[in-house]
């Protein structure tokens, strides 16, 4: 493809090259503005039709973004549809850069769904991450990472953000059931399979292709110790404080497993730092979030460990907090610096990207500063290096030779009866038994239960949208009407 329609092929638009080769030549041709752009990574958009939002249209085109992250999607049909699209789209801009599309975990059960009523014919529904790991089963994450990222390509998704390769070394931590447990060597295995999975197309001569998904592992140097089991999505728990002074044991995973991967692609693609301050790490004496550390980034991440992909920030790390059970800001350790300085103290500490930023503004401004500071070719120079490292991501998984996806073959694709029995019979193995008293296990079909309601207290949602109090509800842990498909439910637990 002509992509800049300038009559030539260029270094960039040539598929024979090496994606390393062509991400530096795209990167000389961009402006800063165009970078400004790249280095964005959006807030979450829900696909419910098939025509992107104005919204977006003006992310794309104003802002030059060129990272998405898909939430929820009304159909696999209108997600692919949405997908061309968007990228028809993007292609008539100058440069024609396509969009790179990704997710969250998406591939997880519906606790009030059967496995095929919860996948809703969409996708297909596995164990969450714990459960995945209770599995002990290397056969079941490969497949699980095949399968996934299968599907995400089908729906037009190349990046996953994803393995979550936190130790979980805190019960009381939220976040729990999407770790891969408090066993390091556990954990290694896992990630090197799962990300492996992900990023392999088979039969590539560097392990990347057409069938490759980038995974951004997260949450370096290891999210699962905030300060007595508190998250960092919220400033009372912004302090990751590594008891028995074990701040190694949470390396292991990255450093033996995401950036040690037995396959040909070698690691992992991205990398994200958690929110929380790893309080007392710095020898400076500093102590600031992840995303600004350049003693977590530049000094450990890229210097010592020598990771040269990716880094890009949690979502809203450079965005203002101004209140407690509020999901906004989370500027833990830099509030005193404004939002363009924040953007400018992430790019220094060595990140790349900024998760949950829509506005290009606050990053042009980041980069006059650096010129101030450090004259226009310093300033130049480290934008293109965060540029190349970027493109490389694009170039790898082939979206710049083919970004379009087929509807016809997103629905076959995307929970196909083979796929979603394979997500089920793993959900079953990952099941763990405690115990089974008098044999109590398993309930033949019929038999009659008796199920309490729960009561779930009013409390503020985890994303803190709503200012008030809830109110206090009962409702049934397990959907009725689920349940009364395999027994008799009675109301009367004599």
């Amino acid at each position: 493809k002509d992509l800049n329609r300038n009559g030539r092929l260029d270094r960039y638009e040539d598929w024979r090259k090496e994606p390393g080769e062509r991400a530096e030549d795209l990167a000389e041709r961009m402006t800063i503005d165009q970078i400004a752009g790249l280095m964005l990574y959006s807030s979450h958009v829900a696909v419910n039709d098939a025509v992107p939002t104005e919204k977006l249209l003006s992310m794309v085109k104003d802002d030059n973004i060129r990272h998405i992250l898909v939430t929820k999607v009304k159909n696999a049909r209108t997600a692919a549809q949405w997908h061309n699209n968007l990228q028809a789209i993007v292609e008539s801009l100058p440069l024609a850069v396509p969009t790179n599309n990704s997710s969250d975990p998406r591939n997880y059960t519906a606790a009030d769904g059967e496995f095929n009523a919860g996948a809703g014919g969409d996708i297909s529904h596995w164990p969450r991450e714990i459960g995945l790991a209770a599995t002990f089963d290397m056969d079941i994450i490969r497949r699980h990472g095949e399968i996934a990222s299968a599907e995400y390509r089908a729906l037009g998704i190349t990046t996953t953000l994803s393995p979550q390769v936190d130790l979980s070394t805190d019960p009381r931590w939220r976040r729990f059931y999407g770790s891969f447990s408090e066993d390091s060597e556990l954990c290694r295995d896992i990630v090197k399979t799962y990300t492996d999975a992900f990023q392999t197309t088979e039969g590539s001569k560097t392990g990347w292709g057409m069938k490759s998904v980038n995974c951004m592992a997260k949450h370096w140097p290891g999210g699962g110790t905030g300060e007595g089991g508190r998250d960092a999505h919220y400033c009372f728990g912004q302090y990751a404080v590594y008891p028995g002074n074990n701040f190694e044991e949470h390396l292991k995973p990255f450093l033996e497993g995401a950036f040690n991967l037995d396959g040909k692609t070698g690691m992992c693609s991205a990398v994200m730092p958690y929110y929380t301050v790893s309080f007392g790490q710095d020898p400076s004496g500093k102590n600031v979030a992840n995303a600004y550390s350049t003693y977590i980034i530049r000094d450990l991440l890229r210097g010592k460990y020598g990771y040269d992909g990716v880094v890009c920030t949690d979502w809203g790390v450079t965005g203002n907090n101004d209140q407690v059970y509020k999901m906004n800001g989370k500027p833990w350790g830099v509030a005193e610096y404004s939002v363009a300085e924040r953007h400018f103290l992430a790019l220094y500490a060595g990140c790349d990207q900024f998760g949950g930023n829509n506005a290009k503004e606050p990053v042009i401004e980041a980069y006059k500063i650096w010129c101030d500071r450090y004259g226009k070719e310093s300033a130049d120079r480290r934008f293109r290096e965060s540029a190349v490292r970027l493109l490389n991501n694009f170039f790898r998984v082939g979206v710049f030779e083919n970004p379009y996806v087929i509807p016809e073959e997103t629905e076959k694709v995307v929970g196909c009866k083979e796929f979603v029995e394979e997500g089920y019979d793993a959900q079953l193995k990952s099941v763990v038994m405690i115990k089974n008293h008098d044999s109590v296990l398993p309930i033949a079909k019929g038999s009659k239960v008796f199920m309490p309601e729960r009561l779930y207290p009013a409390s503020i949602p985890f994303f803190g949208r709503f200012y008030k109090m809830g109110q206090d509800r009962w409702k049934y842990p397990i959907a009725l009407d689920l349940l009364k498909k395999y027994y008799t439910v009675t109301n009367d637990p004599r």
